[in-house]
C-alpha cells in the first residue's frame, strides 16, 4: 500500500485540535531540528528574527524569495509543520497571492498576514498605521481562494487593539474570518482578560504571541488554552537566548584570550552531529522533509 503523507497544514489543524499548540520559532534549520527534538509539533519563522539575523530591523526589508528560501531550508531540515509569518502580504492583492502560492510550495502549513500599513513595525511598538479593513479583508480572501492546497492554513493577524482600539479589532476579526482566514491572530493583548474577552467576542481558532519584553505579560500555555487559544507562537524566544550567549561568550573571549569560561554552556561536536543525524564515516542520509 502507498502511503500517503498528510499535508502539514492538516498536521497542524489536527495538533491544534487535540490541545493548544506550542510553536516555538526557529531563525535558522539548525534551530528548527532543534525544535522537533525537543518534541515540539510545529515551529515558527518569524519576518523578525529573519530580518535580525541579516542585520536589518523589523521593517518589512526582507524579501518574499528570501522568505521562501528560509521556509524552504527550515521546513526539509525539520519536518515539522512551519508557520512563516508574511508580514503585510509583500504588496496589495496580487502580491498576497504570489506569497500564498510561493509559501505553500516552500514547504509551509500555515502563513499570517497582518493589516498594518506598510512598511510595518513590530506589533509591540507603538505607532503603527492600518490598512482599511476591507482592503486586508480582500487580500485574505484572495490567499485563501489561491491556497495550493486546501489544507494550507490562512492566519490573519489584526494589529488594531493599539491603533484604532479593542472593538475594532473584534470588528475586523470577524470581517477577516468571513473572507476566509482559518484562524486570527491578535496582536499586542496586554493581560489575560483581554485574550479571554477577545476569545469570548471572536469565537473560533485563535493564535497568540508569547513575545518578551513587549506588551504582553508572561502566560504559561496552558494558561492560554484555558483562555480559548489553540497555539502559541515564541517567536523570538530562541533568538534572544542565543544572542544573550554570544554577546556574553564575545566578552568573555574578549576579557580573557580564551572561550574556556564559555565551553560548559557550548553544544558540543558530538551534541551538533546527533542533531544533524551524522556520524563521521558513514554516508549521510539527505532528509527528504516533504517525502
Amino acid at each position: 500500500m502507498t502511503h500517503v503523507k498528510l499535508h502539514p497544514g492538516r498536521v497542524l489543524r489536527d495538533a491544534w485540535s487535540r490541545g493548544t499548540v506550542m510553536v516555538p520559532g526557529a531563525f535558522n534549520a539548525l534551530v528548527a531540528r532543534a525544535v522537533r527534538e525537543a518534541g515540539f509539533p510545529a515551529c515558527y519563522i518569524s519576518g523578525g528574527a529573519t530580518a535580525n539575523v541579516a542585520g536589518y530591523p523589523d521593517i518589512g526589508l526582507i524579501t518574499l524569495t528570501e522568505m521562501a528560501r528560509t521556509i524552504r531550508e527550515i521546513s526539509d531540515a525539520s519536518g515539522i509543520p512551519v508557520i512563516a509569518d508574511a508580514d503585510t502580504g509583500y504588496g496589495e492583492v496580487e502580491c498576497a497571492v504570489r506569497t500564498v502560492v510561493e509559501y505553500g510550495r516552500a514547504g509551509a502549513a500555515a502563513l499570517h498576514v497582518e493589516d498594518q500599513v506598510f512598511p510595518k513595525r513590530c506589533g509591540h511598538l507603538d505607532g503603527k498605521d492600518l490598512v482599511p479593513a476591507e482592503a486586508m479583508a480582500d487580500k485574505v480572501r484572495a490567499m485563501s481562494e489561491h491556497r495550493v492546497h486546501p489544507d494550507f492554513v490562512i492566519i490573519a493577524r489584526t494589529d488594531a487593539r493599539h491603533v484604532t482600539g479593542f472593538e475594532d479589532a473584534v470588528r475586523r476579526a470577524h470581517l477577516y474570518r468571513a473572507a476566509g482566514a482559518d484562524m486570527i491572530f491578535p496582536e499586542g493583548l496586554q493581560s489575560e482578560q483581554e485574550f479571554a474577552d477577545f476569545a469570548k467576542a471572536c469565537p473560533g481558532p485563535l493564535l497568540a504571541n508569547m513575545t518578551e519584553f513587549g506588551k504582553t505579560p508572561d502566560i504559561t500555555a496552558a494558561r492560554f488554552g484555558e483562555l480559548g487559544y489553540q497555539v502559541v507562537i515564541y517567536p523570538l524566544s530562541m533568538m534572544r537566548l542565543a544572542m544573550g550567549e554570544v554577546a556574553r561568550g564575545l566578552a568573555a573571549l574578549r576579557r580573557d584570550g580564551s572561550v574556556r569560561e564559555s565551553l560548559p554552556r557550548m553544544q558540543t561536536r558530538k551534541e551538533l552531529y546527533a542533531l544533524l543525524g551524522y556520524e563521521p564515516g558513514r554516508e549521510w542520509d539527505y532528509p527528504d522533509a516533504r517525502g
